[in-house]
């Protein structure tokens, strides 16, 4: 008997540890695999698309950089996926020629992205086919398989030494607005000897050698803010031809001082279709958001305007497959806006621009071959969804639902190979017909791993606001919860604040499903402001970033925790990054109901964060001015969260990149440093080296860093 008893004593002390095998880790976030980027060959016989993994690093063993691969599919709905390339340099970017028999791609030589073509019937080793000192991205065929169009990155100086890019001008037709030479001179004038007590044109040539040396940094540009790092350079996207074969010399198909972007061959013809700014006389910083399309001719000089206006927005165009016609996006420059899909012949004008009614902002888009039907995905009520457009009529079909997400997808040939997200697996292929019915999981990068835990759902629920918008939100249980006990709860806020959540949103995936694995209950609602709802709702906050949206995600939690008997409303904590940080900081000065809270990347001064973050277009656009305007730098104060620090008495940590220049580390700075100040229970993390996408893109063991140490932080003042 004494046997049998310890026996199932020791039975009992391991069934907390196997189920916790069960449970979603931490670690788990680096068995994630993302497949991405499909392209299906035109007799829908196969595809080749990327996969996206974190591999461990040989030398650090708490280190997992991301690598992308290239793999292949037969679409017959028995074949595996099957890696094509496994070079640590990667593969990106796959174009599969038209017979189906090559595959390009990009991969980095020297540290610039190069073409590479990879005979698949044949395999072997790939073929490089550019050596650009500035690079090649973005393959394109064109129809006949005979040529490939491409773009590269250039720098001012590299255009000006280049008489085929910058069309035979040594400078800009617009200004650089270097202070003293309005037109330019600078550039123009005769070179010197570098020498800092020489003559005036000696001692200019030694500063710009200090520039070039990284000695200094001299910026004259309005948007001199990247993600990580501040300058004062400015670069250009051009696109180029080639024949497509090895050896093949590049021609230029853009030139001038401007980026273009989305070029596309137009049907079997020489002519291409591309995006550029409105005003070509204009700063690119000031012309920048007025994009324009324009009409080339491959290997000739000039080029039309087909669409274009000041203070509008045409983009995303999609040239369909016999060069008839353009789908694309337009609208007005605001954030805060959303475009509106149009369709037009190729080489029409905008009077012959057609709206087609949809009120959500279109992503990816996708012609059949007889050009009949165009398939698009867009975000919609809590997931990605793909829809198909039905030329003839203009009506729109949704073809899949709300509770997933549509990544990458491609139809031919009457198959659709996508990426879908779901509450159950968060990256899988799935192969339908040409209305996404019958659908078949083709791949399982993910599928055995997740199979094995267990996950928690979430139960969506609505509500009506005072403005009588309809607010969505979710409820996911913990992973382990049983009858009868009462459960912490994580409110979860998004950020953007344009962005929207859902069962169908992948970059969330780990992090709910850990926190719920941890014994919390989530909350996550899309407050006015989301998008995914239509233009009503993404202007719901406009001059009401915090009391508005505050109660709508205030809400959501009070309606879940009157709902569900089981969560604890002494035992609350919040969390959110971006926008989100800035609202939780909101909501602390304003509520006690929280036990912890985190915010993360941050904006909590808005008057300041105008001049501290890349994203400063953000107070234009959302608050109808500047903070040198007195009725606008009234409503910045009123809506900053730094105004109500002093009301703050919630235990908070902090998280900042440091190379984050989207919102400006000095906006958390001040915010910690007024709470140390006041005496309040603080705590500041900063990442090095990390940017504003440390949670989505970022380095892994910083993301596992951030993520570890909110939990670790929660558990200080949480009671289970």
């Amino acid at each position: 008997m004494r046997k049998m008893i310890l026996s199932v004593l020791s039975a009992m002390c391991l069934l907390p540890a196997i189920g916790q095998s069960n449970l979603v880790q931490l670690s788990d976030m680096l068995k994630i695999k993302q497949p991405g980027s499909i392209d299906v060959a035109t007799d829908g016989s196969k595809a080749v698309f990327t996969v996206t993994s974190s591999v461990p690093d040989e030398k650090n063993k708490w280190e997992h950089p991301y690598q992308t691969q290239l793999w292949m599919l037969v679409l017959d709905g028995k074949s595996q996926p099957r890696q094509l390339t496994t070079q640590a340099a990667g593969a990106s970017q796959p174009a599969l020629s038209p017979d189906g028999s090559t595959v390009l791609f990009v991969r980095a030589v020297d540290g610039k992205p190069q073409l590479f073509s990879l005979l698949l019937s044949q395999g072997g080793e790939p073929v490089q086919l550019t050596s650009l000192p500035t690079g090649a991205s973005s393959p394109q065929w064109s129809a006949d398989g005979k040529r490939i169009l491409f773009s590269t990155s250039v720098s001012l100086a590299e255009l000006q030494k280049d008489s085929l890019l910058n069309g035979g001008q040594p400078a800009p037709e617009w200004s650089l607005q270097k202070p003293g030479f309005a037109a330019n001179e600078h550039l123009t004038a005769a070179a010197a000897s570098p020498d800092p007590d020489g003559s005036l044109a000696q001692v200019r040539a030694w500063l710009a050698q200090n520039e070039k040396d990284s000695k200094a940094k001299v910026i004259t540009k309005l948007n001199f803010q990247q993600e990580a790092q501040v300058s004062g350079a400015i670069s250009f996207t051009h696109w180029y031809y080639m024949e497509a074969k090895p050896g093949a010399r590049p021609v230029p198909v853009t030139s001038g001082y401007h980026s273009f972007s989305n070029a596309q061959w137009v049907g079997s013809s020489f002519q291409i279709v591309a995006e550029t700014t409105n005003d070509l006389r204009q700063h690119p910083d000031l012309a920048q958001l007025e994009t324009a399309v324009y009409l080339l001719e491959a290997g000739q000089p000039g080029m039309r305007k087909l669409l274009g206006a000041a203070d509008s927005a045409f983009a995303g165009v999609s040239v369909s497959p016999t060069g008839r016609w353009m789908l694309l996006g337009h609208g007005k420059t605001s954030f805060v806006s959303q475009r509106q899909l149009g369709v037009l012949p190729v080489g029409g004008s905008r009077s012959q621009l057609q709206a087609i009614n949809f009120d959500r902002s279109v992503g990816s888009i996708d012609w059949s071959a007889d050009e009949k039907t165009v398939y698009f995905t867009a975000n919609s009520n809590g997931g990605t969804v793909l829809y198909k457009l039905d030329m003839a009529s203009k009506k729109i079909s949704p073809l899949t639902t709300v509770n997933e997400g549509v990544g990458a997808f491609e139809e031919e040939a009457g198959k659709i190979l996508f990426v879908k997200t779901a509450v159950a697996n968060p990256f899988e292929l799935y192969l339908a017909d040409a209305n996404a019915a019958n659908q078949q999981r083709v791949s399982a990068f993910n599928h055995e791993w997740v199979s094995a835990k267990t996950l928690s759902y979430p139960e969506k629920r609505s509500f009506k606001n005072e403005k009588g918008m309809e607010v969505e939100y979710w409820i996911m249980k913990p992973a382990n919860w049983q009858a009868g006990k009462k459960y912490p709860t994580i409110l979860e806020i998004h950020g953007g604040p344009s962005a929207m959540w859902g069962p169908g949103e992948s970059s969330m995936w780990h992090e709910f499903q850990y926190y719920c694995a941890k014994g919390y209950a989530v909350v996550y609602a899309n407050p006015r402001g989301s998008g995914g709802y239509g233009e009503a709702f993404l202007r719901g906050n406009i001059n009401d970033w915090g009391q508005g949206p505050m109660s709508d995600v205030l809400t959501a939690l009070d309606k879940s925790a009157a709902e569900f008997d089981w969560i604890d409303k002494n035992q609350l904590a919040v969390t959110g990054g971006s926008y989100a940080g800035y609202l939780i900081a909101y909501i602390l000065g304003h509520d006690q109901r929280f036990k912890v809270a985190c915010t993360q990347r941050g904006v909590y001064d808005l008057r300041t964060f105008f001049g501290e973050g890349n994203a400063w277009r953000l107070v234009p656009n959302y608050f109808g001015g500047y903070p040198w305007e007195p009725n606008t730098y009234k409503i910045l104060e009123r809506e900053s969260p730094i105004t109500y620090v002093d009301q703050v008495k919630t235990p908070l940590i902090i998280f900042h990149g440091e190379n984050d220049l989207r919102t400006g580390v000095i906006q958390s700075e001040q915010f910690y440093r007024s709470l140390k100040v006041l005496g309040r229970t603080v705590e500041y993390v900063r990442h090095p080296g990390a940017t504003h996408e440390i949670t989505r893109s970022g380095n892994n063991r910083q993301r596992m860093d951030q993520m570890l140490r909110t939990w670790e932080f929660f558990e200080r003042f949480i009671q289970h």
